[in-house]
């Protein structure tokens, strides 16, 4: 679910710094695994008991985060990289002595805080809290300059609002407040519900990916797709759409798909002769729906929930569909392009299978499969589900794992240890990062509210806009791309669903649908320049262009247009799980596929008559997608068969010479 840190133009940070002695950076990791064994059994106490609730667990922890924060970058040598060693490390223990202060002081202090001296705070709440709020806007500095910024400039407003003209001036808000509403103002701030849903909800499911990235369960994943790489031409690309979506079950993030499964097959497909910007826009766009695929969804997904106020098993059970439709659009995407660069099958070659291979896939799907069985037919609330799930899988990857070595004799602590440290370390690093990132989005949504900019943008909205529904998706639309050409898709959602649903509920827009199209839009916000950390990876990976990669990822993506547009046409799509939804996704899926091959096929020798039919193969699926008259719009599906009936008719029909596209 979490992104891994590099340069948008995907090379790696080089550090300046005199490099720390190896003394040094084994201090520093022995106490981040202290550290983080501490923060993995308290979490893990707190799921199974909910003892306290999410605001002391957010208190308690949310300090610590930042000093696994620092530790993590410590013993990286990225913590400042341009300083020498030794003020890298008096900094960290001059933050880590802060951030212990707080959490100790937020603990002791928690009945005080949230009863006694509710709304009347005394210095010291304000010190403290305004402590952790600095060393919160400083990670975001670091990591997310961009939500820096924009803190930055949110926080400016909310005291010198007075000085804004025209209907987004306001009189002012004092310093105090600011810190209050950063801070010890628990319904805003870095201890709000953003945080506490980063340690509760989202940390549950982080657990179990954890336990399978540690015991090696993405790795036999990439062995399996090896397998059906080797049968045809067409399943060596295919493999990173499937092998994307797998991992997308349980990463949640398009970065880390990217990263995880693109190592794999981007070589192999350019081994294969697949174009090297092709490679990579095929592996950018299957990694992409890593957001989109349950039952581990992005980020946006749970907040989603949040928002709502809904169980995350009602966005689960919604987000099937959607999802299913992204991907069979980029299974056929991909295939049209195989067709034209005419992989080679003798470049491939599948990774043999070992029985601890197949273990771990049995435990992947135990995964899925565990989790939406607990979660649909037993009820259970999503946390409690996941540590169930964890505590079964973990434990027979445990009892795989003393076999395996067993079977090799080697007894040794290291061998023993080794994938529980990685558990602890994986799950401790991505949980901090995550929720040091949603304690930054509470910071910026703090100073959204207290100032009322959603209100006087949704009022804008609504005048620009009239009464015209699409209209004002329009402009939602380009509002929210606006805002993915510089932030990642958490702050994308947050910022336009607080700007969008007001108005368009107004309008009579169910929730649902309002929701699904900020967070597909945040999705597409991922592929706008220049944040597209996806991009960013594939590119460095496949060594070329990283705008031309977006360029082409951005064609095989025209998917998530259409599931922007069909959420309004057939919002059957997401109001509720049955009959109703699969017949909105055949028609979408329908359109997809006409839009796709309109877009990646070719039909005709002449390039005026292939450019008339695809236009007109276009028009039809716009028919299927936006008319409100079923009957017509299934009418036009049979067209958009009959055109691709006709394109595989001609492709079999051609000598096999003649087939490759030269264009």
């Amino acid at each position: 679910m979490l992104a891994p840190i590099i340069r948008m133009d995907g090379t790696p940070t080089q550090s300046h710094s005199a490099a720390p002695s190896p003394r040094a950076r084994a201090v520093a990791n022995g106490l981040f695994y202290l550290v983080a064994v501490f923060f993995f059994f308290y979490l893990f106490v707190y799921y199974w008991t909910s003892e306290g609730g999410p605001v002391l667990l957010a208190f308690a922890l949310v300090p610590v985060t930042f000093v696994l924060y620092s530790l993590d970058a410590l013993r990286k040598n990225e913590f400042y990289p341009r300083l020498p060693a030794l003020a890298n490390y008096a900094i960290a223990a001059i933050y880590i002595v802060i951030s212990i202060a707080v959490a100790v002081y937020m603990v002791v202090e928690y009945e005080e805080i949230g009863t006694v001296r509710a709304g009347v705070w005394n210095n010291t709440d304000l010190t403290m809290g305004a402590l952790m709020a600095l060393l919160i806007m400083e990670y975001a500095r670091k990591r997310y300059l961009p939500l820096f910024i924009l803190n930055v400039l949110l926080i400016l407003y909310a005291v010198y609002g007075s000085v804004v003209p025209g209907m987004f001036n306001h009189p002012g808000l004092s310093w105090e407040r600011i810190v209050t509403a950063m801070s010890v103002e628990t319904s805003t701030g870095v201890f709000s519900s953003l945080p506490q849903l980063a340690l509760t909800l989202i940390g549950s499911f982080i657990l179990v990916l954890s336990a399978l990235r540690a015991f090696g369960c993405v790795e036999s994943i990439l062995k399996a797709s090896t397998q059906i790489a080797v049968r045809s031409p067409h399943a060596l690309p295919q493999s990173a759409v499937l092998g994307s979506m797998a991992v997308g079950t349980v990463s949640g993030s398009g970065a880390a798909n990217a990263i995880t499964v693109g190592s794999a097959t981007i070589p192999a497909m350019i081994g294969a002769g697949m174009p090297r910007v092709t490679a990579a826009a095929i592996e950018t766009a299957s990694s992409l729906g890593g957001q989109l695929m349950p039952p581990v969804m992005g980020i946006s997904a749970f907040l989603m929930a949040e928002f709502l106020g809904r169980s995350y098993f009602d966005v689960v059970a919604r987000g099937y569909a959607p999802a299913i439709i992204y991907y069979v659009g980029v299974s056929v995407s991909v295939y049209l392009l195989s067709t034209r660069h005419r992989a080679r099958l003798d470049a491939v070659v599948a990774e043999t299978m070992r029985w601890t291979d197949w273990m771990n896939i049995a435990a992947f799907v135990g995964v899925v499969g565990g989790l939406i069985t607990l979660m649909a037919t037993l009820h259970m609330a999503p946390m409690f589900a996941a540590l169930y799930i964890f505590l079964a899988v973990a434990g027979a990857l445990v009892v795989a794992h003393l076999v395996a070595i067993a079977r090799v004799r080697d007894w040794s602590w290291r061998a023993l240890g080794a994938p529980l440290g990685r558990l602890i370390d994986n799950f401790a690093e991505m949980t901090a990062d995550l929720t040091l990132l949603l304690a930054t989005l509470s910071i910026m949504t703090g100073a959204f509210v207290i100032t009322g900019v959603p209100t006087k943008i949704g009022a804008l909205l609504i005048a620009a806009a009239g009464v015209n529904l699409a209209a004002m998706a329009i402009l939602a639309f380009f509002f929210g791309a606006l805002l993915g050409s510089g932030l990642p898709p958490a702050p994308t959602y947050i910022i336009t669903a607080l700007v969008i649903a007001p108005p368009m509920i107004k309008a009579g827009v169910d929730p649902w649908v309002v929701h699904f199209f900020a967070f597909f839009l945040a999705v597409w916000g991922e592929l706008t320049p220049p944040t597209s950390v996806a991009a960013a990876v594939t590119a460095k990976i496949a060594d070329t262009s990283f705008m031309r990669t977006l360029f082409h990822a951005i064609q095989i993506c025209v998917v998530l247009f259409i599931l922007m547009a069909g959420v309004f046409t057939r919002p059957e799509l997401v109001l509720e799980p049955g009959i109703a939804q699969i017949g909105a996704m055949l028609l979408i899926m329908t359109a997809t596929i006409g839009i796709t091959f309109s877009i990646q096929a070719r039909f005709s020798d002449s390039r005026a008559l292939d450019l008339l039919l695809r236009i007109v193969l276009a028009g039809v699926a716009l028919v299927v997608l936006l008319h409100p008259d079923r009957q017509l719009a299934v009418l036009a599906c049979v067209l958009v068969g009959l055109f691709v009936g006709y394109w595989v008719l001609r492709r079999r029909n051609t000598p096999m010479l003649a087939r490759a596209d030269t264009r």
